[in-house]
């Protein structure tokens, strides 16, 4: 595994994928606007993979017919449903995600997320699925005009906590997560428990990959104190 070149200022994640596995309230989401539009649903599995490409990714798997229009026709209905049923069994933290934060937490090192996920949505779900969570800075899809791969959601999470850029790291489960961290001058961290988009943490220029949330905590130098 590459050594981490400097002990960190901050640590900052990506949500949905990263630090919360979420796919179980999104599918339900889908499933349900499948059952209104009397369509089958497909299977978890192929929603899953798709997730942290957001909402017009998974309904494109839904209604994989339908053209981009009418997909997006089919986005409010769907986070209005994912929205009344999110938070609960099917959002909870991928295991040892919490001794990560709880580590970073006990060597007074930052943490924040940058997701894009819809404000609306990420003020909602943070409070319902993970209430104990204290992070430094929270940044959501719609906080700036752009988003992630975009390297500026990145930056704005670093002001927040009151980060180097150069001395923190970003950690993510998609390519767009490595592009956005790397270009706002983060240490990147891939992660393979997420969804991945069916693609190759490997092939994605990050300066590290782990397999677990266990080795994560080795290269930030959090696990002695992990809880």
């Amino acid at each position: 595994m590459t050594s981490l070149p400097f002990k960190p200022e901050g640590v900052f994640f990506d949500l949905d994928g990263t630090l919360l596995d979420s796919a179980r309230d999104l599918y339900a989401a889908v499933v349900r606007l499948c059952d209104e539009q009397g369509v089958t649903p497909p299977p978890f599995d192929r929603v899953r993979e798709v997730v942290s490409r957001g909402s017009r990714a998974m309904l494109a798997v839904a209604f994989p017919e339908a053209d981009a229009d009418a997909i997006l026709g089919h986005v409010p209905r769907f986070l209005a449903l994912y929205e009344t049923l999110m938070g609960g069994d099917g959002s909870q933290p991928f295991e040892g995600v919490e001794s990560v934060l709880s580590g970073l937490e006990a060597a007074n090192v930052r943490w924040g997320i940058v997701t894009n996920k819809p404000g609306f949505l990420t003020d909602a779900l943070l409070p319902r699925a993970v209430p104990h969570w204290t992070p430094a800075a929270v940044v959501s899809g719609d906080t700036l005009p752009v988003k992630k791969p975009d390297p500026a959601p990145v930056r704005h999470a670093c002001a927040i906590a009151g980060c180097e850029a150069g001395r923190s790291v970003f950690v993510g489960d998609d390519r767009r997560d490595i592009l956005a961290g790397r270009a706002a001058g983060l240490f990147t961290v891939a992660v393979r428990w997420g969804y991945l988009d069916g693609g190759n943490p490997d092939a994605w220029g990050a300066d590290a990959v782990v397999d677990h949330p266990d080795d994560l905590a080795r290269l930030l130098g959090v696990r002695e104190v992990a809880a």
